[in-house]
């Protein structure tokens, strides 16, 4: 063989090229495998499943350019599978890089590399699941907690204490000029804090931000006490200051909680911010571990719909079992929209491939059997599941549940802790809004949002958008304590990154396209496991798709 078979398969890992294991004995048997696979490109093939027909055209313009016969004749017994034969006819070899249809038998490609580089070491990720305890140490869930009645008086205990906990957090973690004051008290005193130096500072709720013609941010801020109308204007040349071209930027979020500091107008009706304070603090110390087990992530799975990528799945399933790193993984964490759901929206059904909701929590349950013994699963609803669609989510019916071995589930949001390392979960439903209410937010980056939420440490600050809101007496999306990892999923993204030392993690999807994704053209990232090992906090992604 022209070269070590575990070198060839990173190689083909790196080039998005995929083989059955029918196919393994083919390549092994080529005499010089890099040379011919240079010649991919030249016959069209730039990634996807590689077949007989396709390796037979890359060996013939190999043997082509070296002027010399084909020497080699390969013949490979073809895969057994009960998919059906018309599925298989009507795809073309470049089209089947994914299969959608669910198919009986599935036989991953090794993915123990991307990029011709290990995507992890031992070092990083150091200790099996099975050699660690299981602790899981829940701090919120509103689970057995929902006492509102949705009372306006509930609506104002919310809202009061949102406004009184992000106030502490205001002062504690931000640099303000001076303590705060309330609103009425300064209105009455507004010749005081006229001119410069002589600044005021409040704490309070945003109210209708918008722009001027001019560009200028205009806004309220209420509190207990009263509400005055704040201006922060566009600077040019050296009066610009990066901090606030960043708000003017992106723009603030209704019932949003934060802190101004500036001075009023002559007559008193206008108040010109210098500074804008927001409640998170400057860097977050993580928690380690001190086990080196590893947390995995995935959302949206969407068993049910005719788009749920069930082969991608079983690749995983395969990949769990035989992967030296996946023997690390001792969570996986589940982020909503588990199942399809049923009556979601208009002209679902004909999109169902299982049209009975909880045939759909069995098939799921019947899907996260297939996973290893050493993990276990964190499980809460996302906006498609069968629980109230208001926020904070209680967790899912005991009818539901039953189905379920080894699975541990929570509500939406969850804030709680595996061996020592605090995470926050959330589905992400309030995305919607931040990309309607920010410049700066987009579907293609949600991880702005993210950090948007940080900032704010509040996941939904929006009330009467596009997410309902539950009020209750407690508000249950203050982001009470920084977690070390930030994990979201609904917008069928992907990413993993760094902000001011929590891990920001969007949760990948198992579905595919959907029709109203195609028509906004919105391109999915389906079927990427992130994984952070617990200890190191080392990164990766596995591609399955």
């Amino acid at each position: 063989m022209g070269g070590d078979a575990v070198d060839i398969w990173q190689h083909l890992a790196s080039r998005k090229i995929m083989l059955l294991k029918s196919m393994k004995l083919a390549v092994q048997e080529l005499e010089d495998p890099y040379a011919v696979f240079s010649y991919a490109q030249e016959i069209g093939f730039n990634s996807g499943l590689l077949t007989q027909d396709i390796l037979d055209k890359m060996v013939a313009a190999y043997n082509s350019a070296n002027n010399k016969q084909a020497t080699v004749e390969q013949e490979i017994t073809p895969v057994a599978t009960t998919a059906p034969t018309e599925v298989i006819a009507n795809n073309s070899a470049d089209e089947l890089g994914r299969t959608i249809a669910p198919i009986a038998q599935h036989e991953p490609f090794d993915v123990r590399f991307r990029n011709n580089l290990p995507d992890w070491s031992v070092d990083d990720f150091s200790e099996n699941a099975s050699d660690a305890p299981q602790d899981i140490k829940v701090h919120y869930d509103i689970t057995g907690k929902s006492v509102t009645e949705g009372k306006m008086s509930d609506i104002n205990s919310c809202f009061s204490d949102r406004l009184e906990k992000i106030r502490k957090m205001i002062i504690r973690n931000s640099n303000l000029p001076k303590p705060p004051q309330e609103i009425a008290r300064l209105q009455i005193e507004y010749s005081r804090y006229q001119g410069y130096g002589n600044t005021a500072v409040a704490i309070g709720l945003v109210n209708e931000p918008r722009y001027t013609k001019n560009g200028h941010l205009i806004w309220g801020i209420e509190d207990e006490t009263g509400e005055m109308t704040c201006l922060l204007t566009k600077r040019q040349g050296d009066d610009r200051d990066r901090a606030q071209e960043m708000i003017l930027e992106s723009g603030l979020m209704p019932d949003d909680v934060l802190g101004v500091s500036g001075s009023f107008s002559q007559t008193g009706d206008i108040f010109y911010v210098s500074d804008l304070y927001f409640p998170l603090k400057p860097k977050h110390q993580k928690a380690s571990s001190e086990h080196g087990v590893s947390v995995a992530f995935i959302s949206d799975i969407h068993v049910g719909s005719k788009t749920f990528l069930e082969a991608q799945w079983h690749k995983m399933v395969r990949w769990f079992h035989t992967d030296p790193l996946a023997k690390t993984i001792k969570y996986l964490i589940l982020s909503g929209d588990c199942v399809d759901g049923v009556g979601i929206y208009p002209g679902q059904d004909k999109e169902l491939a299982i049209p009975d909701l909880y045939g759909q929590y069995t098939e799921f349950a019947r899907l996260l059997e297939l996973l290893p013994e050493w993990v276990e699963c964190v499980m809460l609803p996302g906006n498609h599941d069968a629980v109230r669609p208001a926020e904070p989510q209680p967790t899912f019916e005991k009818d539901i549940q039953q189905d379920y071995n080894s699975t541990t589930f929570v509500g939406n949001p969850c804030d709680f802790s595996l061996n020592g390392v605090r995470l926050l979960s959330y589905h992400g439903k309030s995305i919607d809004d931040f990309v309607a209410g920010l410049r700066t937010v987009t579907y293609s980056d949600p991880v702005e949002a993210m950090r948007q939420m940080l900032r704010r440490r509040h996941l939904a600050p929006q009330w009467g958008g596009k997410t309902p809101l539950s009020p209750e007496p407690e508000d249950g999306l203050v982001i009470n304590e920084v977690p070390d990892i930030f994990v979201t999923g609904h917008v069928h993204g992907h990413a993993c990154i760094d902000f001011k030392g929590t891990t920001l993690i969007c949760s990948s999807t198992w579905q595919d396209q959907t029709s109203y994704q195609r028509m906004l053209g919105f391109q999915p990232k389906p079927c990427i496991l992130t994984i952070v090992n617990l200890k190191s906090h080392a990164t990766t992604a596995i591609p399955f798709a």
